[in-house]
């Protein structure tokens, strides 16, 4: 992956440096809040087995991803640091997001809409979001709430050592801007009003048809990333030999089946909440060939 090229954004709080997290005990994650993007139901999956936590406990605790319920504004410390980070992990994450913003700053103003990027927040072990609180072990999410991106960066690190989501350093490199790029695909859908949709049509339907929503809400932003990957090939020459095979053998790593399978030995599709790895897979694919929001519509025939 070619990321010296990348443009870079100051849109970063840096909370690593925050000593003791937030303080207070267990995970205080509100049910039903918001905040659950690829971290809670699959990459919470992933790294509560690699912990020794029972993967069952956590997926099956964890709903709707987008803003709603009863949001949480409790105060966090200040942030050590704002703006791009000076170390080689800040960088990389400054540079992916500013990719993104030039990305879909071009593509929703050329359909007549406006961009407004979110704030990426790195921090380590805990922290507070306006969806409640964030640890390590939850992975990256999305909060509407606050309209930001909660990111610890051992993620990054438990992705290339514990999942083999990717063989080495550089390929992993990819993976994980795949990961960014699929939460600030939420952020998309929040600013183009389909989170909101989504959560009310949840509300009035049953919990099958519910997990169904969920999982098109997901697929569609594992789309949006590939739509940045694309257009980021095009832009930056970004994407090298190798690249979309590891972030296509991530997602495939994060699917439900096999995260399903793995946790119980077998797989329940109706319990499916972010796709199987065929899914994601294809998804991604599909925004990295259409390259555009349209090419993204997982709801073709859904009521929302």
């Amino acid at each position: 992956m070619r990321w010296d090229e990348l443009p870079r954004s100051d849109n970063i709080e840096d909370r690593r440096g925050e000593e003791g997290g937030y303080g207070g005990g267990g995970f205080g994650f509100p049910i039903g809040t918001g905040g659950m993007g690829i971290g809670t139901l699959v990459v919470l999956g992933v790294l509560g087995w690699a912990l020794g936590i029972d993967p069952r406990l956590l997926i099956g605790g964890a709903e709707i991803l987008s803003g709603g319920g009863h949001s949480y504004h409790t105060p966090y410390r200040a942030p050590t640091q704002t703006g791009a980070p000076s170390d080689r992990t800040g960088q990389f994450v400054s540079a992916v997001i500013g990719s993104t913003e030039t990305v879909w700053r071009y593509l929703l103003e050329k359909q007549g809409g406006r961009y407004r990027p979110p704030t990426l927040v790195m921090f380590s072990g805990a922290t507070r979001s306006a969806c409640g609180s964030a640890r390590a072990a939850m992975g990256p999410f999305y909060c509407p709430n606050d309209q930001r991106v909660y990111l610890d960066t051992s993620f990054f690190r438990d992705l290339q050592r514990r999942f083999r989501g990717c063989d080495n350093s550089k390929a992993c490199e990819f993976s994980q801007a795949y990961v960014i790029a699929h939460e600030v695909g939420h952020h998309v859908q929040n600013l183009l009003g389909i989170l909101p949709k989504v959560q009310q049509r949840q509300h009035a339907v049953g919990k099958v048809e519910a997990n169904h929503l969920q999982v098109q809400v997901e697929l569609q932003a594992d789309c949006f990333a590939g739509v940045w990957a694309k257009s980021s090939r095009q832009r930056w020459n970004l994407v090298e030999q190798g690249d979309i095979e590891a972030a296509l053998k991530t997602a495939a790593a994060i699917g439900d089946d096999r995260l399903q399978r793995q946790a119980q030995g077998y797989v329940v599709p109706d319990a499916f909440t972010h796709g199987s790895s065929e899914q994601r897979m294809r998804w991604f694919n599909t925004g990295l060939k259409g390259g555009t929001v349209a090419s993204c519509n997982t709801f073709r025939g859904a009521q929302l």
